[in-house]
């Protein structure tokens, strides 16, 4: 049974990986990542290509997950009706603050972008790198969830995603664990989260977290030019990422399970 679950934990850790890496990985980078030896990395992957979730390129002798992965995972997103719920929402709030409004899941590995909306129409426009992780110690959607977590898992967290390396952010990007405690601190006093040019320059964001019951199920925020996010204007920008965030979690498709009535497996956890 330990074999068997084992198998199932390496299979899974591989396919997290080329995940991340959709260019194609060498055999001896997955070895080296996985912590696994090359033989044993060599059927993993020959067993994905053999059942169409993996390919290797023909010329460099990489591999690469198939885009059969990713077609499921689109059904499962689209059968949750997350997105024709959400991006209404995300537009208003988008339209509403002139920025671009963005929403994020709590995956076991952290938060992961799902849905985005610009609502600037002229002058100066926010459009970020298009990535599927979240940069937990930079940006506000990452202090908004970690803020309500367990003070050392946040902190572990923060530091896996980056906190203390210095070619990582932008020009404000804290670098301490104690700076990033406090900010988690005053994130949990005034109920959102903030970050302003930490991620990129001249860029701020404000972020609330979604809460299904006592589950933070994911964040939601908006971000733009930092001279859109003065102080003074902050906190009414907070006010309507909060307002969005608590019609999100009025409307949110999946239920904390009961153990009296079934209900769909739920679609994150925060642990």
């Amino acid at each position: 049974m330990r074999l068997v679950k084992s198998l199932v934990e390496r299979c899974f850790d591989l396919i997290s990986l080329l995940s991340e890496n959709a260019g194609a990985m060498a055999l001896g980078e997955i070895s080296r990542r996985l912590d696994v030896p090359k033989s044993a990395a060599h059927r993993l992957l020959t067993t994905l290509c053999e059942l169409g979730w993996a390919e290797q390129d023909p010329d460099s002798g990489f591999y690469r997950l198939s885009l059969r992965l990713a077609v499921i995972g689109q059904r499962l997103l689209v059968s949750t009706r997350i997105p024709d719920i959400c991006q209404p929402i995300l537009d208003r709030l988008a339209n509403a603050t002139e920025g671009l409004g963005r929403m994020a899941i709590v995956d076991p590995d952290g938060l992961t972008w799902i849905a985005h909306s610009q609502g600037a129409r002229s002058g100066l426009i926010y459009q970020p790198d298009i990535v599927a992780r979240v940069p937990l110690h930079m940006t506000a959607n990452g202090k908004a969830w970690l803020a309500t977590l367990d003070r050392d898992e946040a902190l572990a967290r923060a530091v896996a995603s980056g906190l203390g390396r210095t070619d990582m952010g932008g020009p404000r990007v804290i670098t301490t664990k104690q700076t990033f405690s406090a900010a988690l601190d005053e994130t949990q006093e005034r109920g959102w989260a903030a970050a302003i040019e930490e991620a990129e320059a001249g860029v701020a964001a404000i972020a609330v977290a979604i809460r299904v019951g006592e589950q933070v199920v994911g964040t939601v925020s908006v971000a733009g030019p930092i001279h859109r996010f003065s102080p003074l204007v902050a906190p009414q920008v907070a006010d309507q990422v909060k307002a969005a965030s608590q019609e999100l979690s009025s409307l949110w498709p999946y239920r904390i399970a009961s153990p009296h009535k079934q209900t769909p497996p739920r679609l994150a956890s925060s642990t």
